[in-house]
């Protein structure tokens, strides 16, 4: 019976590294990695059809808790400039862009070349849940000016769906808004922030480690191929004088 218990173990053992051989976990920010991650979605299907890739929406620190704890693969997280970025995970630069204001095409601010903080204070902000980082810049950029957001949401992805709806403007990453559906079919559009305006960085990480299965490997290429040949189609126009 102990045999037969051992066997039946080392089957189960052998089922679960077949199936985690077979998917990829990704954990990402939603800030706006859409225009990167569908045609890198793409072409790793069409070269692995047999592997499933799991995309996983989670904030930066439960990113990087799961990369340590082996819960994701990759983990797309975004950095503003200066940020220290942890020294337990690898981490590659994908995209470098600046914050943009998210608008609809017939609001009164798309008409503006730029778009001041005198000007985001007269309309109704989307703002991003705390322990994003479009959070914390929206809030420093304000510096407790004006009313507090007339909404807040979990993920960039939601807070474009709101814009294009009409229920206001969000600032985010300009690689988040240039390429989107939204913006190609006419539902979006943006304007840079007026003056210095940092620069927000989008990063792939993995944990540090002598194994990596090589889905993962391969996928990570993708990111790291995609984004080379995407950076100069997913940045916004510096906004003028800066």
């Amino acid at each position: 019976m102990d045999v037969l218990d051992a066997v039946d173990r080392l089957r189960a053992a052998a089922g679960e590294q077949h199936r985690i051989r077979r998917m990829v976990r990704v954990g990402t920010v939603n800030a706006a990695t859409v225009p990167l991650l569908l045609p890198v979605l793409r072409e790793f299907r069409a070269a692995r059809p047999q592997t499933q890739v799991e995309v996983v929406g989670a904030q930066q620190t439960d990113i990087h808790r799961a990369l340590l704890e082996g819960g994701f693969d990759l983990g797309l997280v975004n950095h503003l400039e200066g940020d220290d970025v942890p020294a337990e995970v690898e981490s590659v630069e994908l995209l470098r862009g600046r914050p943009v204001v998210c608008l609809r095409p017939d609001s009164p601010l798309a008409a503006r070349p730029a778009v001041t903080v005198a000007d985001l204070l007269e309309v109704p902000l989307i703002g991003m849940r705390s322990g994003y980082v479009m959070h914390r810049y929206v809030h420093r950029l304000l510096d407790g000016r004006g009313p507090s957001f007339a909404y807040s949401t979990d993920g960039a992805e939601m807070g474009k769906l709101m814009v294009a709806e009409g229920l206001g403007a969000t600032v985010l990453p300009d690689f988040s808004v240039v390429g989107d559906p939204l913006e190609r079919c006419g539902a979006l559009t943006h304007r840079p922030l007026a003056g210095e305006t940092p620069q927000v960085l989008l990063m792939l990480q993995r944990r540090r480690a002598e194994s990596v299965p090589q889905a993962a490997r391969e996928l990570h290429e993708v990111f790291v191929r995609t984004a080379r040949a995407l950076g100069g189609t997913l940045t916004a126009p510096e906004s003028p004088g800066r």
